[in-house]
């Protein structure tokens, strides 16, 4: 592991230990910095700014002077698009070095990097970079015969982005792409953890044409990057993708200056898969569905509702496939899962793969941490479970199926939906009248049927209860 990652860190240069504002790298107010750790190797590839209030203070003064300026109406709403697409095109040349980059930072494995991440982070901004131009308002014919009414699409102002760690440039971009296209300029606070691709990112869209300020980013803690940016007067909306429990934090701070907010949050996902499915596909997709990126999905389908009479023979199936699964250096194209992004979230996983067994669950395979260095969980299937197990109702954010059987379809539904969270679901079944029966019942934001983690920027993305509120890609 040690000589490949030598190899391409070698051919990269990581962005240097300062705060990309108002067009330039300028050093974090208090000069502290922080170490940034590849989890494969627990070893640090380099170190970040950390900022502080007064970094916060200047990035969103570099974005109001740009909204103010040379972004805002004095860029045609083309003339966006353009440089949006200019930046796609860049992104897009580069994308084996960003994606080498994503897998040293986070961890998952070369192929998703190259092959998911960064072309998502492409088509995002290409696909909002189409929509600068097409954002109109309308006229109202209202009462009196010399009267015009019409109405007018503004920018909101300065948008405080604040991305997760699992998908870092993904969802950089999801928020960064459409408040761009709209006219309005970003300060964007990346995970503490993943700082590298949004830094790098911000580089190269100044070097083609994104004037300065119009995207500013201050790495640092949530504690004090993310309050600040959530409390700031000057900040008009937020929009954040991260736990539950922050996100109720970062309403709250809204609250205070009445803010827009989008929230995507956590999720428990209900994967039902019926007798009537066709079974080989339904393994396939629950073994993808826990398993993608190690489990660090919001919309990982943990909670694996499987019909009693394929139970036995889905579970088997599961288990051995799970146990083939290939972990290893993410930065060799064979690898299948990656380590997870810190020691404190392996040991959360961990600690809940104990907790499981000392629940009653029964451990088909797994729980255990893979190999002597990194941050690696071995792919773990609980079956048996019962739906007020901790690992059942918690979001765990690892490699961890829950398997929970069921005789009926009024009992399924009842128990998919009884959680706190409802952002993601999917059912396994060759009856189309009973999919979208389902796809009705169900209360999750989005519902895949015989597929999953298909995700398009075209369509809205999002979820209900403690889920979040709004929508991103709209």
């Amino acid at each position: 592991m040690a000589t490949v990652e030598a190899a391409s860190r070698a051919e990269l240069t990581f962005p240097p230990a300062r705060l990309f504002i108002g067009g330039d790298w300028v050093e974090a107010a208090g000069g502290r910095t922080l170490p940034v750790e590849n989890p494969a190797t627990e070893e640090i590839l380099c170190e970040v700014a950390a900022a502080g209030a007064a970094d916060v203070e200047s990035a969103v003064a570099a974005a109001r002077a740009a909204l103010d300026g040379d972004w805002g109406w004095k860029t045609p709403a083309r003339e966006r698009g353009r440089i949006l697409w200019r930046i796609a095109d860049a992104l897009e040349a580069r994308i084996d070095e960003f994606a080498r980059l994503e897998t040293l930072d986070n961890g998952k494995p070369i192929f998703e990097s190259r092959y998911v991440d960064v072309p998502a982070a492409v088509e995002a901004l290409r696909y909002f970079a189409g929509w600068a131009d097409k954002i109109m308002g309308e006229t109202i014919p209202v009462s009196g015969p010399i009267v015009l009414a019409y109405t007018l699409r503004e920018p909101v102002g300065v948008v405080a982005a604040i991305t997760p760690w699992n998908f870092p440039l993904i969802q950089a971009l999801w928020k960064i792409a459409p408040a761009l296209a709209c006219g309005n300029t970003v300060v964007h606070k990346p995970a503490s953890y993943t700082p590298l691709s949004a830094l790098k990112f911000a580089e190269l869209a100044a070097e083609h044409g994104l004037p300065p300020g119009v995207l500013n980013v201050v790495t640092g803690s949530g504690a004090e990057v993310g309050n600040a940016l959530v409390a700031h007067p000057g900040v008009a909306k937020i929009s954040f993708t991260g736990s539950t429990e922050v996100g109720r934090d970062v309403m709250r701070g809204a609250a205070e200056t009445v803010k827009r907010v989008t929230l995507e949050l956590g999720g428990k996902s209900p994967n039902v898969v019926f007798a009537d499915c066709d079974l080989e596909q339904a393994v396939a997709g629950a073994f993808h569905a826990i398993y993608f990126h190690g489990g660090q999905c919001c919309t990982a389908g943990s909670r694996l509702f499987v019909e009693k009479k394929v139970h036995q023979e889905f579970v088997e199936r599961l288990a051995e496939r799970s146990k083939e699964r290939k972990l290893g250096d993410p930065l060799d194209e064979g690898t299948e899962q990656g380590p997870q992004v810190s020691d404190e979230q392996m040991k959360k996983i961990l600690g809940y793969c104990e907790l499981g067994q000392k629940q009653g669950a029964t451990l088909r395979t797994g729980g255990q941490r893979f190999g002597p260095r990194g941050f690696f969980v071995e792919p773990t299937v609980f079956d048996n479970v019962r739906d007020d197990m901790a690992i059942a109702r918690d979001e765990i954010f690892g490699p961890v199926v829950s398997v929970l059987p069921f005789t009926s379809y009024d009992e399924v539904i009842a128990r998919a939906n009884n959680t706190s969270y409802g952002l993601a679901a999917a059912i396994w079944t060759k009856d189309i009248d009973k999919a979208h029966r389902y796809a009705r019942d169900v209360k999750a934001g989005t519902v895949w049927v015989n597929c999953y983690h298909v995700v398009d920027t075209t369509t809205p993305f999002g979820g209900f209860k403690q889920s979040g509120q709004g929508r991103e890609n709209v």
